[in-house]
């Protein structure tokens, strides 16, 4: 079969070059009256959704359901892929998101978000007065929408997942003869922009403010902005079309259509071109305004506008307009000279065994690499598969000749050709230009296969791009458990035979898609499967399935994740449930218990918590440690004496088995009471000091007689008292009292600590008189002791006892031999180290 050559579709706009593709053919039944509906098609040539145009009357037709609904096709036509019966009231807004979204806006103001192409949906309301003044139509961007309501009030959303609507500045007061907007990733304010055609001007409207751009050509019928939001087209009653900048600074071109009658769509064709469409007739209009009608015999013609050209939509094909791609041009445009085109040329001179074949491509040599380069592009840029291969062909051809060329851009084409042609299949009805199937992204277009259930052929393609296969499998698995009609041990099974042994398989998501398809017992069974637990287990609570999602995370060993399901049980459960749950589990108690002696972090536990747990488990001793520890935190000896007092009542019930701890408690509240004694009669505070502190400060303060009555009431070690009573008379400075002290014989503590405490005090006159009363000292030691003293002629006569030569030669050298305390020293030794 001849296959026409590429040029035969193109049309030439002054300096550059169109070209009108089919794609396919009898799109929609010949009974379907195109002109009656409305038609609105996702980006990058994606699903096409119709809906029954409610301003126009229809002739009954028998075989058509009467019962509105909205149908989704892909670009082939055929079948439905979805049928969407709508009873929901009338409306005004039909769109699609970048990521294939369905948006259906009614008249209230009420949004339905099709996120997938089986019927799911998520609602929410513009608001902001819209259910009272009523939606008057609606326009679509990437990942948002704008919303004119009919006071002239414009209502703005910028994202479907976190619906926020907000209130644009408001137009003047006006008809809106038209209306248009600017994406927000276009505009220097980062907010959308939206242009209102309202008398002979045209309004911006964005989030602050709405500014006159100070027209006067208009009314205008229809206002585009480009794919890039560099230039907007603006068409007037009159039939003219005005393309300018969208900072409304420079008027670009001109073209007057000529017609009386207002065309149905005006849209651009990428950045350079305008497409005006009436019921039958397409105008191209060029950059210099030029252009090129295109005629069709089969009725109403829908415009879809996509980044790099328009789709255009009629009962019996799918065409696709776009300008030529400069590769396809420089390759195949007529009498071209250039290095691809001659490349070209010289396969098809080697299918016909011509020598000039080797003649052109020595005839290009210096230049083959490029050539090879722009027809594997070209090749990318192809629909049809035949040029496709004969561009390839060359590519191999040249690079056969090179001696040095990188394949890695020829493989990745062959690779991204054949993808391209498998979904674009009328099968799959995909008609993806190489430009949209680069801003798609492999994994855009897989997404878009499993939304259309296409599961072989998604998997097929991750596989030859070797790209990830694990959320197909979630995807389809998700997909079986909502549409499927199996039991569910039948589907549980079926989906693990199926995912076991596949690597990043989540089980969470398909036991989720379960739960929220109420089949609860076969989320829990898929859950089992999952090998995380942090996963499983905010699904496994979201279920109710409280003590098993405990029992996953103490499987898991993960304390956060333990501690989270406990933060989430104390909040929902009441308090007996919440310790019923956590008694079997020595684990979660050990945790619970922890997290509540931490308790805000700055070391103030939660004692409340920790009475009910210990009552819980009848630990009794543990209880009364949290009454003791909260007596001890009481600024008033009463209030501790009252939390000690509960202590031991807690403790009565097993008084034999708790017998030490009921008497160290009744010697707290001895202590206690003394203590209160204490600040009332001296006008100071002992609250909260243990015996030893309350001792220590009696002895400073003075009061060494009750000071001995608490020693003696509490039984302290006669070598503790004496301890804590030299450590108040030094720090009170008591000299006269310490040195009272050294005339006594004996001394319980030996002699030593008063040696040292008055030296580090400061006093080595009062700490000299205690070396003599030291016994056991090692040998020489008076002598060091006496020098830390600074009396170095006693140290000397210690060593001229001693006999120790060393230590006298020391300190005889230390305070000179022509002081006085040198002439002293050198006298003691003289007759006893004779030199």
């Amino acid at each position: 079969m001849d296959v026409a050559h590429p040029t035969a579709g193109w049309e030439q706009l002054g300096p550059s070059f169109y070209r009108k593709v089919q794609l396919y053919t009898q799109v929609f039944d010949q009974d379907l009256d195109l002109d009656n509906y409305i038609v609105a098609g996702a980006p990058y040539s994606g699903a096409i959704a119709l809906y029954r145009d409610e301003g126009k009357l229809v002739a009954y037709q028998p075989t058509r359901a009467s019962k509105p609904s909205i149908d989704i096709y892909s670009c082939a036509g055929g079948e439905p892929i979805l049928s969407i019966p709508w009873d929901n009231g009338s409306i005004k807004g039909l769109g699609w998101s970048e990521d294939e979204k369905l948006l259906v806006i009614t008249a209230d103001g009420t949004v339905r978000c099709y996120f997938d192409l089986q019927g799911e949906f998520t609602q929410f309301s513009l608001g902001n007065g819209a259910e009272d003044s009523g939606v008057k139509s609606c326009k679509f961007y990437a990942h948002g929408l704008v919303a004119l309501l009919n006071n002239n009030s414009l209502i703005s959303v910028s994202s479907y997942s976190e619906p926020r609507p907000k209130l644009l500045a408001p137009p003047p007061e006006g008809q809106v003869d038209s209306w248009s907007l600017i994406p927000p990733s276009y505009t220097n304010s980062r907010s959308v922009e939206v242009l209102l055609s309202i008398g002979q001007t045209i309004y911006v409207s964005d989030a602050t403010a709405c500014e006159d751009r100070g027209l006067d050509q208009g009314p205008f019928t229809h206002i585009t902005v480009s794919p890039s939001g560099k230039f907007v087209a603006l068409y007037t009653k009159a039939g003219k079309v005005h393309v300018i900048n969208s900072t409304f600074e420079e008027n670009l071109s001109e073209h007057d259509s000529k017609s009386k009658i207002p065309p149905k769509y005006v849209e651009w064709c990428g950045n350079d071109a305008v497409v005006i469409a009436w019921e039958d007739e397409v105008h191209l209009v060029g950059p210099y305004g030029e252009s090129v009608k295109f005629y069709y015999d089969s009725g109403r013609v829908h415009l879809l506008p996509d980044y790099d050209g328009v789709r255009i939509i009629a009962n019996d094909r799918c065409d696709f307009l776009q300008k030529v791609p400069e590769d396809t041009e420089e390759v195949f445009k007529l009498g071209s000279d250039s290095p691809a085109s001659i490349l070209l040329d010289a396969v098809e001179q080697l299918e016909m065994q011509s020598p000039k074949a080797d003649d052109n491509v020595q005839l290009i040599r210096p230049h083959l690499v490029g050539a090879v380069d722009k027809c594997v592009n070209a090749a990318g840029q192809e629909f049809s598969e035949h040029w496709q291969k004969q561009l390839l062909k060359a590519a191999s051809f040249g690079k056969s000749v090179l001696d040095i060329y990188n394949s890695d851009d020829f493989v990745d084409m062959c690779e991204t050709l054949r993808v391209l042609n498998a979904v674009r299949n009328y099968k799959i009805g995909l008609p993806l230009s190489y430009e949209q199937y680069q801003r798609l992204s492999p994994s855009g277009l897989i997404a878009r296969l499993l939304n259309r259930h296409e599961y072989l052929l998604a998997l097929r393609i991750a596989a030859y791009l070797r790209l990830p296969t694990d959320k197909i499998y979630v995807h389809w698995a998700s997909a079986k458990v909502r549409l499927g009609s199996e039991d569910d041990d039948t589907t549980c099974r079926k989906i693990v035979e199926k995912l076991s042994g596949k690597p990043g398989i989540s089980f969470e998501a398909i036991a989720r898609a379960a739960y929220e398809e109420g089949r609860g017992r076969l989320a829990t069974e898929l859950l089992n499967h999952e090998p995380r637990a942090g996963r499983q287990v905010p699904l496994l609570l979201s279920m109710e399935e409280d003590e098993l999602a405990l029992d996953k995370a103490i499987e898991s060993g993960d304390t956060d994740l333990i501690y989270f399901v406990l933060h989430q049980l104390r909040r929902k459960l009441p308090l007996a449930s919440f310790f019923r749950v956590i008694n079997s589990r020595p684990t979660a108690t050990a945790l619970v218990e922890a997290a509540a002696h931490e308790g805000d972090g700055d070391g103030h536990e939660d004692t409340a918590m920790l009475k009910d747990l210990y009552y819980q488990d009848d630990r009794r001793v543990d209880g009364a440690a949290v009454f003791v520890r909260e007596a001890l935190r009481q600024p008033e000896s009463r209030t501790a004496g009252d939390k000690l007092a509960l202590a031991a009542k807690l403790l009565a019930d097993n008084a034999k088995e708790n017998a030490f701890e009921i008497g160290v408690l009744k010697e707290a509240s001895l202590l206690l009471r003394l203590q209160e004694g204490f600040d009332r009669d001296l006008g100071d505070h002992f609250a909260g000091l243990s015996v030893q502190q309350t001792m220590f400060k009696l002895y400073r303060l003075g009061y060494s007689g009750r000071a001995k009555k608490i020693q003696s009431e509490f039984k302290v070690p006669e070598r503790v008292g004496w301890w804590v009573r030299l450590q108040a008379l030094v720090a009170k400075r008591d000299w006269n009292e310490i040195e009272e002290i050294s005339k006594q014989r004996k001394s319980p503590i030996g002699w030593e600590p008063f040696f040292n405490q008055c030296l580090q005090a400061g006093n080595p006159r009062l700490a000299a008189l205690f070396i003599p009363k030291c016994t056991g000292l090692e040998h020489g030691a008076t002598i060091t002791m006496y020098e830390k003293c600074g009396m170095r002629v006693r140290a000397a006569e210690e060593a001229v006892k001693m006999r120790d030569a060393e230590s006298w030669a020391r300190l005889l050298e230390a305070a000179g031999r022509g002081s006085n305390e040198g002439r002293e020293i050198e006298r003691l030794g003289a007759t006893v180290f004779k030199r």
